[in-house]
């Protein structure tokens, strides 16, 4: 029987060295966690066996102050100091302590994704053996457009590998066979993967610098995981693990050190979470019946698109709808010509008060036939 999962109020584990902390953002509708800080200090706190999957996008340790090609452009290679590395074995060492830290909170038969480079994969692939993980695959993720190589001094680096293992030799570990075979058109799916890098939609609120795309996220969700499931994300960046996740209708933790990357996930996620419907419906009804003496020489069976009366606006309602963080709902809506004034009215109202998470604009215009 399947052990049900309280992510509203996560549990702090007897043995965790540290509290956990609030988090920056909380959904209880859809069981979305984000915490701010160092992963190791979340994880810490976690309960043991609680996440059934992991996927982690660690540093790569890229930032050594050189230089790759982007749009056609020369652009420098550093990501953040986040990124720099601290020597081979300092930087195997902070492998080791997360990976750790990751198998602790896994459930039995849970499962970890990693992916990274060869700056880092070996690493984390050695890591995983020392801590005894039991590997299952190594996925080679092909890009189909990377950046050329601008040093014309090595083959251009067109792959990333992704290393998927389990708790321990003892876990039995959920692998949706079916649904993957017919994603790879009947056949067994082999363990190279072609996929594009974020298209544009994907970085509409703005870019990270390691950002994975959704549908691979997608994929490894869907191959390794079940509704219901609690998704780990120790290093977040601009969120894509728990977009997908959210779609997919898992359950949802991740972990981010930096500011700035926190509101671009935050931003992407709460772009999921409101969605506005609109109906429009369009009706045009003659009451002047034609007399049966009409000439019938002159009727057309599909009237030309020139012949439809003319219209005139009667109406135009243009509104301003806050929606509040907590309690998600529309707290404040307003008719207000823009929205300086719309924020002006909202300060001025007894929903002042209200952290607001969003402000949506509708605008409908009425039209009659003249």
């Amino acid at each position: 029987m399947r052990k049900s999962v309280q992510l509203n109020s996560v549990p702090v584990d007897s043995t965790a060295k540290s509290h956990l902390p609030a988090p920056v953002f909380r959904d209880d509708k859809h069981h979305i966690r984000i915490f701010q800080g160092d992963c190791l200090d979340i994880l810490a706190a976690l309960p043991e066996d609680y996440i059934d999957l992991i996927f982690a996008d660690p540093p790569y340790f890229l930032s050594n102050d050189g230089i790759t090609c982007q749009a056609g452009r020369m652009v420098s290679v550093n990501k953040g100091d986040w990124d720099r590395s601290r020597g081979a074995d300092a930087n195997h060492e902070f492998n080791r302590a997360w990976l750790a830290a990751c198998q602790r909170v896994l459930k039995p038969n849970g499962t970890i994704w990693v992916s990274g480079t060869s700056h880092v994969i070996h690493s984390v692939g050695f890591a995983m053996q020392q801590l005894e993980f039991k590997l299952l695959n190594d996925i080679s993720w092909v890009k189909p457009n990377p950046p050329p190589n601008l040093s014309c001094r090595y083959f251009t680096h067109a792959t990333e590998t992704i290393i998927w293992a389990a708790k321990n030799k003892k876990s039995r570990h959920a692998f949706n066979y079916k649904l993957m075979k017919e994603t790879a058109g009947g056949k067994q799916m082999k363990s190279v993967w072609t996929m594009p890098p974020p298209e544009s939609w994907e970085k509409r609120f703005g870019k990270h610098p390691a950002q994975k795309p959704v549908t691979l996220l997608e994929r490894i969700i869907l191959a390794s995981s079940n509704e219901g499931d609690v998704v780990l994300d120790p290093f977040m960046g601009s969120g894509t693990t728990l977009v997908s996740a959210l779609r997919l209708r898992r359950l949802s933790l991740g972990c981010e050190f930096e500011l700035e990357s926190v509101n671009l996930s935050l931003r992407r996620i709460c772009s999921d979470l409101i969605q506005v419907e609109i109906s429009v419906s369009c009706v045009q009804i003659f009451v002047d019946l034609p007399s049966r003496s009409m000439d019938r020489s002159r009727s057309t069976k599909y009237p030309h698109v020139n012949d439809a009366p003319p219209t005139r606006l009667v109406r135009r309602d243009r509104n301003f709808h806050f929606v509040g963080a907590n309690p998600r709902d529309v707290v404040f809506t307003v008719a207000a010509d823009d929205m300086t004034e719309a924020w002006t009215r909202f300060r001025n109202s007894a929903a002042s008060a209200t952290q607001v998470l969003f402000v949506i604009k509708t605008e409908t215009e009425i039209y009659l036939a003249q």
